[in-house]
């Protein structure tokens, strides 16, 4: 079945849930929240990337997240780190992360892939183009499936390069990061063709715009989680290997209706 990955953001200014779970204590208590609705990795940022975010500094997003994947690494729990940066996917690497989730796929710090790389951890490589400060400004594409996928096989290619090999790697096609609506739906419509790339395939859908533009601009975040599920359950039925999700209660029942009806 899909893997359902548990969103813990431990930021003051994350675009769903900003300040909800900015200190340890409350992050920690959520993410083990999540696990016991079925989260099989959980996966904790110190930095929003939603459009417009501004960087913060590294020592910041450790002081963030360091504490949290520590802890709950030791608890037995797959984590992700959520990083932009090779210093703190390195340090969370040995505070017990087992993946390194960098929606810029390597792209933002030329770092990240040789640090990875040793580290031995797996990662997740995001198609993206260019900071979340001004993402949109590089919205253009003809056909995005194909162009999504040709880019993040450059990434892939990159990664190899660096010495990580194809079984740790994970293409994510960057839902809402340099797209515009339109072009969201297009690409989920064509992820078939990230799926080709062979690598295991990440969606993540979770509250972001262009869910509220298609249910109406006074959608409130439960709305928005059912149509997390539902795009979650397609994602999941164009092949995609895991799903990034806030509510992960909502998305595991969806699995499972999905699971019955298949048989």
């Amino acid at each position: 079945m899909t893997a359902v990955w548990g969103i813990v953001n431990a930021t003051p200014d994350s675009f769903s849930d900003g300040g909800r779970y900015s200190d340890a204590e409350s992050a920690v208590a959520h993410g083990l929240l999540l696990r016991a609705q079925g989260a099989d990795v959980l996966d904790i940022g110190g930095e929003s990337t939603r459009p417009g975010a501004e960087r913060v500094s590294v020592a910041e997003e450790q002081r963030r997240v360091l504490p949290v994947i520590e802890r709950l690494a030791a608890e037995g729990i797959p984590v992700s780190v959520d990083t932009l940066n090779a210093s703190t996917a390195l340090a969370a690497v040995q505070a017990g992360a087992r993946i390194v989730n960098d929606v810029s796929g390597g792209l933002a710090d030329p770092e990240m892939l040789a640090a990875v790389a040793e580290s031995g951890a797996d990662i997740a490589l995001g198609h993206w183009r260019g900071p979340s400060s001004d993402m949109y400004a590089r919205a253009e594409y003809g056909r995005v499936g194909r162009e999504v996928a040709g880019e993040l096989r450059e990434r892939v290619a990159a990664a190899a390069a660096a010495g990580i090999a194809p079984s740790r790697i994970i293409v994510d096609p960057g839902v809402g990061f340099a797209k515009t609506t339109g072009q969201n739906w297009d690409l989920l419509r064509e992820l078939s063709d990230v799926v080709a790339l062979g690598p295991r395939v990440l969606v993540g859908t979770s509250r972001k715009r262009f869910l509220a533009d298609a249910l109406g601009a006074d959608a409130d975040e439960a709305r928005k989680d059912l149509a997390t599920a539902v795009t979650s359950v397609l994602a999941a039925r164009a092949g995609a290997w895991a799903v990034r999700v806030h509510d992960v209660a909502a998305t595991r029942d969806a699995l499972a209706v999905l699971g019955a009806w298949d048989g």
